[in-house]
C-alpha cells in the first residue's frame, strides 16, 4: 500500500495557517493572555498564607471545618516547599482553561442532547480529542502561539473538553421524559423547559463533568510545562529531566494538594447548586454523628465577609511592602532594567552557562528571565523572537536539524567551548569492551540494546545513520530512545548492580567525574570531529542588545572552569543554581569585569 503522507499535509496546513491567519492567533493570544494575567495577578497578590486562608474559608463554606483546616495545611505545605508562585501560576491556568472549556462544552452538550445528528457528529471528534496523546497538542500550540502559557492553555482546553460535552449531554438525556412532556403540556416554552426542568435536574451529572474537566486540565497543565507554561508543570518537568528525586517529590505533592482541593471543592459545589444535592446533604447531616461544631458551615454572607477581610489585609500589606528595588553599582548599570529572556534545556553545561550569565547580566543592570524548555520549543521560540538567547547550541551535528530549519531566523553569536566529543560509554568493569569494534557479537550481554537520549538529538541520528552501520552493529543492536535523565538513571541503576550497559554520552559531562566509566574508542572516526558549543540569539539580538552581543561573542570557557562550575551547581542542589553560580563567580574576583567589560 502506498504511504499516506498525512504528516506532511498537516505540516503544510500549519504553515498555511501561520502565513494567512497570524492576525487571528495574535488576537486570541492577546485576549487569553489578558485573562490569564488578570487571574494570576489576583491569586499571587496576597501573601501565600493569606491566600491559603482565603481558599480555606471557601473550603469551610463548602465542606466544613475539617476540610478548611486540611486545605490550609496543604496549601501551607506548598509554601514551605517554596513552590507557591508556581502553584498560583498553575491554578490560574486551570481556572482560565476550565472557564473557557465549560463556556464551549456546556452549549455543545445541550445541542447534542437536543439533536441526534449533532450528537453523532460530535462523538468521533470528541473521541479523537480525548485519545490523542496530550503531548501532540503542544506542537501546533507552540507553532501558533510560541512558548509560554498560551500553548498550554489552548492544549488544555482541547484535551479537557470531551467530558464536559459528554456529561452535559448525558445529564439532559437522563431527565425523565414524562417530566419534560408534562412541562410542555402546561404550555412551557422549549427555552423554559431547558432552564427550569432539564438543567436543574441534570445539574449533578453536569457538575460531575465540571469536576472531570478541572482534573483533566490539571493533568494537562503539568504536561504543558514542557512548552514553557511555567507553574508546577515546569517544576515537575525540571525534576524529571535532572533525576532530582527531592524536587520531584515536592513538586509532585504540590500537584496532589491542588488536585485534591479542586476535586473536593467542585464536588461540594455540585451539591450546593443542585436541588437534589441540597436535599441529600440535609439528610446526611441529620444522620451524622459528628460534633455540631465540625458540621457547622458558615452562610454565604459570612463566608464572603471572611474572604473580603482577608483580601483587604492582603491588599494593605502589599501597599506597605511595595517600593523595594535592587540597586546596581554606579557606572555598572548598563542594562537599566531591560529584560533579557534566556532559554535553556536541562543539560549540565546549559544550566551552568545560563545561570553564570544570569548573574553577570544582573550585575550589569539587566533583568534576565530564565526559562527551561526542550530543544524544539526553545529553537522555535528563538526563531519567533519570543526568547532572546541560549548558550548551548551543539554545532554542527547535534542541533543541525534545528539550524537547518531556523538558521535564517537566528544569529550565531560564536563558540565559547570546544571541541566536544560524542561517544558510546560502558562501565569500566566491562574489561573486554574498549572500542566500538568490541561490541560486535556481544549484543546478548547488553540485552541487544543501546540506551540513548532524546530521539530528536542529532547524535541519535549520527548513531543510527553512521556509527552502527560503520561497525556492522545496525542489525545486532537496537537504539532505545529515552531522555537524558532516563539514560542517566538507567546507567546509575546498572552500575549499582554491576550489570553490562552501553549508553550514549558526550564530553564534557559530569557523569565522567561521578562514575567509573570508559569511552569506547572510535578507530574509524564514525562519530566525526568534535563539536563546538555556540551561543545562539534571535535574529535581531545584536540590534536589541548590542552590549550583550559584544560580551557573548568574546565569551570563552576552559574545560577546567566549566567542570568546576558544573560541580558547584551540582553541590548547591536543585533550585539553587543561580546562587551556586554566584558563589563560583565570587570566588573569582574580576571575572565579571572580564566577561562583561564596562568602560568608565
Amino acid at each position: 500500500m502506498p504511504r499516506i503522507n498525512l504528516g506532511s499535509w498537516a505540516k503544510s496546513a500549519v504553515d498555511w495557517l501561520q502565513s494567512h491567519l497570524s492576525w487571528l492567533f495574535d488576537a486570541i493570544s492577546t485576549v487569553l493572555t489578558g485573562m490569564y494575567d488578570g487571574v494570576h495577578a489576583v491569586l499571587s497578590a496576597p501573601d501565600a498564607l493569606l491566600m491559603a486562608g482565603i481558599l480555606a474559608v471557601v473550603a469551610w463554606w463548602l465542606r466544613g471545618l475539617v476540610a478548611a483546616v486540611l486545605a490550609f495545611a496543604g496549601l501551607a505545605l506548598i509554601d514551605s516547599f517554596r513552590l507557591w508562585d508556581q502553584a498560583t501560576s498553575t491554578l490560574s491556568l486551570i481556572l482560565v482553561a476550565s472557564v473557557i472549556t465549560l463556556v464551549l462544552a456546556v452549549p455543545l452538550g445541550i445541542w447534542a442532547a437536543r439533536d441526534q445528528r449533532v450528537s453523532k457528529t460530535l462523538r468521533p471528534v470528541l473521541d479523537v480529542m480525548q485519545t490523542m496523546p496530550a503531548f501532540v497538542y503542544l506542537i501546533p500550540g507552540v507553532m501558533f502561539f510560541s512558548i509560554g502559557p498560551m500553548p498550554g492553555l489552548i492544549a488544555t482546553v482541547v484535551f479537557s473538553m470531551p467530558p464536559g460535552v459528554r456529561m452535559t449531554e448525558l445529564g439532559i438525556r437522563q431527565v425523565d421524559g414524562e417530566l419534560v412532556e408534562a412541562a410542555r403540556a402546561f404550555g412551557t416554552t422549549p427555552r423554559d423547559t431547558l432552564l427550569r426542568v432539564q438543567l436543574p435536574l441534570a445539574l449533578p451529572t453536569i457538575m460531575a463533568g465540571v469536576n472531570q474537566v478541572i482534573m483533566l486540565a490539571l493533568s494537562m497543565v503539568v504536561i504543558a510545562g514542557m512548552a514553557g507554561a511555567g507553574g508546577l508543570g515546569e517544576a515537575v518537568y525540571s525534576a524529571v529531566t535532572q533525576v532530582d528525586i527531592g524536587a520531584g517529590v515536592e513538586s509532585g505533592l504540590a500537584v496532589v494538594v491542588l488536585a485534591m482541593y479542586l476535586d473536593r471543592m467542585t464536588g461540594a459545589l455540585g451539591v450546593r447548586v443542585s436541588p437534589l444535592g441540597r436535599r441529600g446533604a440535609v439528610k446526611a447531616a441529620a444522620a451524622a454523628r459528628t460534633p455540631a461544631f465540625l458540621r457547622y458551615r458558615p452562610g454565604t454572607a459570612v463566608a464572603m465577609v471572611g474572604v473580603v477581610v482577608l483580601a483587604l489585609v492582603a491588599g494593605g500589606m502589599h501597599l506597605v511592602r511595595g517600593g523595594d528595588r535592587e540597586s546596581v553599582a554606579a557606572g555598572k548599570d548598563v542594562g537599566q532594567g531591560k529584560t533579557v529572556k534566556i532559554g535553556y534545556f536541562p543539560w549540565d553545561e546549559a544550566v551552568a552557562s545560563t545561570y553564570l550569565w544570569q548573574n553577570v547580566l544582573e550585575a550589569r543592570g539587566y533583568k534576565p528571565e530564565v526559562k527551561q524548555l526542550d530543544p524544539g520549543p526553545l529553537y522555535t521560540a528563538l526563531a519567533q523572537g519570543q526568547m532572546d538567547v541560549q548558550f548551548d547550541s551543539w554545532l554542527p551535528t547535534t542541533h543541525k536539524q534545528y539550524w537547518d530549519r531556523y538558521g535564517k531566523q537566528l544569529s550565531d553569536l560564536g563558540s565559547w567551548y570546544g571541541p566536544t566529543s560524542l561517544e558510546l560509554t560502558v562501565p569500566s568493569y566491562m574489561k573486554d569492551v574498549n572500542s566500538l569494534e568490541d561490541l560486535k557479537g556481544k549484543s546478548g550481554e547488553f540485552g541487544g540494546k543501546i540506551v540513548g537520549i532524546e530521539a530528536s538529538a542529532g547524535m541519535m541520528g549520527k548513531l543510527n545513520g553512521n556509527v552502527l552501520k560503520d561497525y556492522g552493529l545496525d542489525g545486532e543492536y537496537k537504539v532505545v530512545s529515552s531522555s537524558t535523565s532516563t539514560m542517566l538513571a538507567e546507567l546509575d541503576r546498572a552500575l549499582k548492580k554491576k550489570e553490562p550497559i552501553v549508553t550514549t554520552l558526550w564530553s564534557p559531562h559530569w557523569a565522567y567525574g561521578t562514575y567509573d566509566l570508559k569511552k569506547l574508542k572510535d578507530p574509524k572516526g564514525a562519530w566525526g570531529k568534535g563539536e563546538e558549543l555556540h551561543s545562539i540569539g534571535k535574529k535581531d539580538f545584536a540590534k536589541d542588545f548590542p552590549r550583550i552581543a559584544e560580551w557573548v561573542k568574546g565569551f570563552k570557557m576552559s574545560e577546567k572552569d566549566l567542570s568546576s562550575l558544573e560541580a558547584e551547581i551540582q553541590k548547591g542542589g536543585k533550585g539553587h543554581e543561580k546562587e551556586s553560580a554566584g558563589r563560583w563567580l565570587d570566588a573569582r574576583p574580576g571575572l565579571i569585569d572580564k566577561l562583561a567589560p564596562v568602560t568608565s
